[in-house]
């Protein structure tokens, strides 16, 4: 009964799902249409008597469609409820481990603990969806019960984009991957089927143990990675909506939407990029490869909304400082929901093959007519409301902030299609010959390279440019101090590893990333200067006054610190990273770079949640001196007859030693074979992630201005009736 309940929640939500979508437009037109009426009849109207009467037939008429707009908000409302039950039903099948549900019985076992049975929820492809739609429509309903009032004008149409979504989403649940299908038993053919109902001449099937959850998602890094991106992902419906709205009531031209939604998009942005950087964290321990990022497909579908948002981010300034770039931002936000729905395609159609993505499934086609649909419709809108997005100002001069925002969009978006290319190009290879064409890393780190360097650049001189015009000799001033110290610090670490690492791009990569660094630092600096020397304040007084002040400008400015230590990581990855890899018997040793590991020993035991393990025993050396003893090992996951390489990591702010056991011969007495990395700066990439996180929330922070600008809200109008852009 449960579960019925929980099937039947599902179908009332996707039925008024639907009916918020079509009550809010139906009710949006009604009060268009009447807003014509009474222009009209003000102009025909001349007796004030008669003028009393149109009012009040008006006033009359006029409450009764915005009724069908309250109404698509109450269900909503009434459909992010029902969605938690559906949800709330799942979790408590996976704690209690009713294996007679399929998707409990596909990704739990008893051998979990409880926590992990709760993560499970998004283990697999009918709990994923399902969760995906709940994220949806909690988004939904926050902006119905926040921005109702202030953006009313606009409230119908957003309800109608996130609710038709939504729609969509919930219909893929209930009629192709329904999450609440049970399992059920053939006594004469012993078959077993999955279905909803009970079909006749069947009995309920409940089997001993379930399959248990992947054993490559039992990591913490997975377990926040696929929930934070679902919120970034889902996230982006709402500015996309109200870009749509905006679209609509022929208000795309101001920056209304673009200061509404700007939070919005900023919180979206965020979670995705928690979960790329968790994403990550998971390949490097987990995959047992060394590395962290792979330009796997599923990784590009991630990562290119992520590109697109982030230069969304960067173009709504100018909107809002300049009135520019109206129709780029337009382009961008629908880029980037599109993107969005084109990596969920990716991801759990099975269209690609992926250690990340799901196996194939029957929603293909849908996923590509919904994505195609939006994705036309929404530009054949833009182009139909081109007139109402022309720029107020015309760009003043190349140098300028405007300009460098414009090129460093152009460069994101030159990354954009080339990681989208690499990513759909064995999809086309296979459709056009038969035959599927892998585009591998050396592509994807050729072609974006050089413009990720620009990015890096642009990203560190990019704040010296003032608006509409930058004077040269201002700026390389600006730049002066910050240059001779990016160059002191490359030659420092040319003499320092130039006997093992003499390659150009190497130091030219070093440079870069110290000149993004040391202008931003630079930027904090002279801003704390200014008020020791006004304010009579200390460095660190007048610092935090400063940051606290103008929290978006200097949010930003630590993103961009963020960003500029994870490129160090990258750089350090990419052209000092050393490997080895050989076969040693217990007491020999293998070498690489300053390092020295000895093979000691070699066990095998049993673990406590099904698996069997062995566990090698490594000392580790550094320029001779003992470091630690590290405890590389496989497991081996008896359920799912799946084994996992569990390194062990030696790991210093400057490198990590990463050991891997590759193989053996026999326990306890014959050789073992390992395989080393040590990889330079790695740390810095999850340090540079949790400052961009932090920057984030501190430019998302409100500062008391936004306070201030927000507080008009709604005033009533008194002795007429109020039209929607008043109330």
């Amino acid at each position: 009964m449960l579960y019925d309940l929980g099937y039947f929640a599902l179908v009332i939500a996707f039925a008024l799902a639907l009916y918020a979508a079509c009550a809010a437009v139906f009710g949006a037109a009604g009060a268009s249409h009447l807003h014509l009426q009474q222009a009209q009849a003000q102009v025909q109207v001349s007796s004030p008597a008669h003028a009393d009467t149109y009012h009040d037939g008006a006033l009359g008429a006029r409450t009764k469609r915005p009724q069908f707009v309250e109404s698509a908000r109450n269900a909503a409302l009434v459909v992010f409820l029902l969605l938690t039950l559906c949800v709330l039903i799942i979790i408590y099948g996976l704690a209690m481990l009713d294996f007679n549900v399929a998707y409990v019985a596909d990704v739990s076992s008893r051998a979990m603990s409880p926590f992990l049975r709760v993560t499970a929820l998004w283990g697999g492809q009918q709990g994923s969806l399902l969760f995906w739609a709940w994220m949806m429509s909690g988004f939904a309903a926050a902006v119905m019960i926040r921005k109702w009032r202030r953006d009313r004008e606009l409230m119908p149409y957003v309800i109608f984009v996130t609710m038709g979504t939504l729609a969509f989403f919930i219909g893929l649940s209930l009629f192709i991957t329904d999450p609440f299908a049970r399992l059920w038993h053939n006594p004469l053919t012993d078959e077993i089927i999955t279905a909803l109902w009970q079909p006749r001449g069947m009995m309920v099937f409940t089997p001993q143990d379930g399959q248990g959850l992947n054993p490559l998602l039992r990591h913490f890094g997975m377990i926040g990675h696929p929930p934070t991106t679902y919120v970034g992902f889902t996230g982006f419906v709402i500015p996309f909506a109200f870009a749509i709205a905006a679209l609509i009531t022929g208000k795309a031209g101001g920056d209304e939407w673009i200061r509404t939604t700007r939070r919005w998009t900023l919180v979206a942005w965020l979670f995705l990029s928690i979960g790329l950087v968790l994403g990550g964290r998971w390949a490097y321990d987990v995959l047992g490869w060394g590395g962290y990022w792979g330009w796997d497909p599923i990784e590009n579908a991630m990562l290119m909304p992520w590109l697109t948002g982030t230069a969304f981010l960067h173009s709504m300034m100018i909107q809002e400082k300049r009135g520019m770039l109206k129709v780029w931002n337009i382009v961008l936000i629908i880029l980037t929901y599109s993107l969005s729905i084109f990596g969920t395609f990716i991801t759990r159609t099975g269209v690609v093959g992926s250690v990340h993505a799901f196996s194939k499934s029957a929603m293909g086609p849908s996923f590509l007519i919904f994505v195609a649909v939006t994705f036309l419709g929404s530009l054949a809108l833009m182009f139909k409301r081109l007139d109402t997005l022309k720029s107020d100002h015309e760009l003043d001069s190349l140098l300028s902030r405007e300009s460098a925002f414009l090129l460093q969009n152009l460069l994101f978006l030159g990354i954009t299609f080339a990681v989208f290319w690499g990513t759909i190009f064995p999809m086309i290879s296979e459709l056009v010959t038969g035959t599927k064409i892998t585009v591998g890393p050396p592509f994807f780190k050729q072609v974006t390279g050089p413009l990720f360097a620009a990015l890096v650049l642009l990203m560190g001189i990019g704040p010296l440019f003032a608006w509409r015009k930058q004077a040269t000799a201002k700026l390389g001033k600006s730049l002066l101090i910050p240059f001779a110290g990016s160059v002191i610090v490359t030659l420092i670490a040319a003499f320092a590893h130039w006997p093992r690492h003499p390659f150009p791009l190497a130091l030219f990569g070093l440079w870069l990333v110290s000149l993004a660094a040391l202008t931003t630092l630079f930027e904090f600096w002279r801003g704390a200067r200014a008020r020791m020397q006004s304010q009579g304040e200390n460095f660190f007084a007048a610092l935090g006054h400063l940051m606290w002040r103008n929290r978006r400008r200097y949010g930003g400015y630590i993103i961009h610190l963020g960003m500029a230590m994870m490129a160090l990581g990258v750089v350090g990855d990419e052209f000092f990273k050393a490997e080895t890899q050989g076969t040693v018997g217990v007491g020999e040793s293998l070498a690489v770079e300053n390092y020295t590991l000895r093979f000691d020993s070699l066990r095998q035991y049993p673990g406590s949640d099904g698996r069997d393990i062995v566990e090698a025993s490594a000392s580790l050396y550094r320029d001779g001196e003992f470091v630690m003893t590290l405890k590389p090992r496989r497991d081996f996951f008896v359920t799912q007859q799946q084994p996992v390489t569990v390194p062990a990591v030696y790991s210093t702010p400057g490198a990590d030693v990463y050991v891997l056991l590759v193989g053996w011969e026999d326990i306890g007495r014959s050789a073992s074979t390992f395989k080393i990395y040590v990889n330079p700066l790695i740390n810095w990439v999850w340090a540079g992630g949790i400052t961009f996180i932090i920057g984030t929330l501190i430019a998302a922070w409100s500062s008391l201005d936004d306070k201030r600008a927000a507080s008009y809200v709604i005033r009533p109008v008194v002795g007429r009736a109020a039209s929607l852009s008043e109330v």
